[in-house]
């Protein structure tokens, strides 16, 4: 790789030890993947916890104390739990401990500690163009979508290299050739509902993999939750980072630019049977109707999200058989306790959690066995888990089956 002064100067043990090292990993990054040179990142989101940061430069904890303040802006992902209702989640106190002192630490060297999977609703939001440096999740989909900023779905130790150096290796969804959509996909049924978007992202992201969808045709302009949803959805079903839809996403205004002028590798269709189809496999490891489960918020709830739970929740009781987890960031946590959110989850029985991931932490009620979610991400993650079955559908059938105790939900 061809390396600035600057850069060379750090690589030589100019910063110390701790940025020594973090270039060095981003170097041998860079060159296994065929970059040619590191560009400049003030946008980072990654996972810092106190276990990797040790292996990562061979330090003893005692040597934290002379640990650099990152380079870049960076914010903390999710976490395992949330360490204000740990108890709950069935966590047990060394792991409270730990999470506890990833958080301090993490803190102590200058990272904002949003602790959510959705960094750009509560005040992460890159420009177009911007070249970040995301931890893989559905929010490195949405970025370089509906932004249009640029970054690679990075490992939790590359993320915190280029947190403490401000650089990340120029390849894959940096370069602008990279960007182009690769799959055609005609939406030919009416993508309205959350359901929608989440059935037409879980069907597309098993076809096309790691390819760059375009979806044409869409008849009604998505607002944030539903693009929010169809990201997770693309990226648990085939490691999908970029989609483009022509006039709405923030790259592409008509089909010549989502694919650069060229042609797409294969044209697909979304209509009818393939919504069936990727309903029946999200749903194909459910069978018993009475759930006693039900969790909402995989990715994180938006307070436009919280407010139509409210809505479908006021004057109703969860039943007594059932646990309701709503997870939101921790900063809209803030305004649904100053709002009438909480109160109305908490009075109908449920419970408002924050920076927990539900696909990730695997943290859930004891006993719980049957599960009901509105996230294809989550149900795809569940699917399969030993002794677990997931149902899932809308989130006004996930509201009613934490109200009766069982499943009628069905696509409509």
């Amino acid at each position: 790789m061809k390396l600035t002064v600057e850069e060379q100067a750090i690589v030589g043990g100019s910063e110390g030890k701790v940025r020594q090292k973090a270039i060095e990993l981003l170097v041998h990054y860079g060159e296994s993947v065929g970059a040619e040179k590191l560009i400049d990142t003030n946008n980072v989101c990654g996972d810092i916890r106190l276990a990797t940061v040790l292996s990562m430069f061979n330090l003893e904890s005692s040597e934290l104390s002379n640990f650099p303040l990152v380079k870049a802006y960076s914010c903390q992902m999710e976490t395992g739990f949330d360490p204000e209702q740990w108890q709950l989640q069935g966590v047990n106190q060394e792991q409270y401990k730990e999470q506890i002192a990833d958080e301090a630490f993490a803190a102590s060297i200058g990272v904002n500690q949003l602790c959510t999977c959705v960094p750009y609703l509560v005040g992460n939001v890159p420009v177009k163009g911007e070249h970040c440096a995301w931890q893989k999740s559905s929010a490195v989909v949405y970025i370089n979508s509906v932004f249009g900023a640029r970054t690679n779905g990075e490992s939790s130790e590359i993320a915190i290299a280029a947190m403490l150096t401000g650089k990340i290796p120029y390849w894959g969804l940096h370069l602008p050739e990279n960007r182009l959509g690769t799959h055609l996909i005609n939406v030919e049924w009416e993508v309205k509902s959350a359901l929608d978007w989440e059935l037409l992202g879980y069907y597309t992201g098993q076809l096309v993999k790691s390819g760059k969808p375009v979806f044409y045709s869409i008849q009604h302009a998505p607002n944030l939750g539903r693009l929010k949803g169809l990201s997770a959805a693309l990226q648990a079903a085939g490691e999908c980072e970029l989609f483009h839809i022509p006039g709405i996403t923030a790259e592409a205004y008509n089909l010549n630019d989502a694919f650069g002028g060229k042609q797409p590798l294969d044209v697909l269709r979304f209509g009818k049977a393939e919504r069936m189809l990727a309903f029946d496999m999200l749903n194909a490891c459910a069978h018993d109707s009475t759930v006693d489960w039900v969790i909402l918020g995989c990715p994180h709830c938006s307070l436009e999200e919280l407010g139509e739970i409210c809505h479908l929740l006021a004057g109703r009781k969860v039943h007594s058989n059932v646990r309701l987890w709503i997870v939101t960031p921790r900063a809209l946590q803030t305004v649904a306790d100053r709002t009438v959110y909480t109160r109305i989850i908490s009075e109908a029985g449920g419970v408002l959690l924050s920076d927990a991931c539900p696909a990730e932490g695997r943290v859930k009620p004891q006993g719980a066995q049957v599960v009901a979610t509105n996230s294809a991400k989550l149900a795809h993650c569940l699917t399969g888990s030993p002794g677990m079955q997931c149902w899932f559908g809308s989130m006004a059938d996930c509201i009613a089956a934490a109200v009766t105790g069982k499943w009628q939900g069905e696509l409509k």
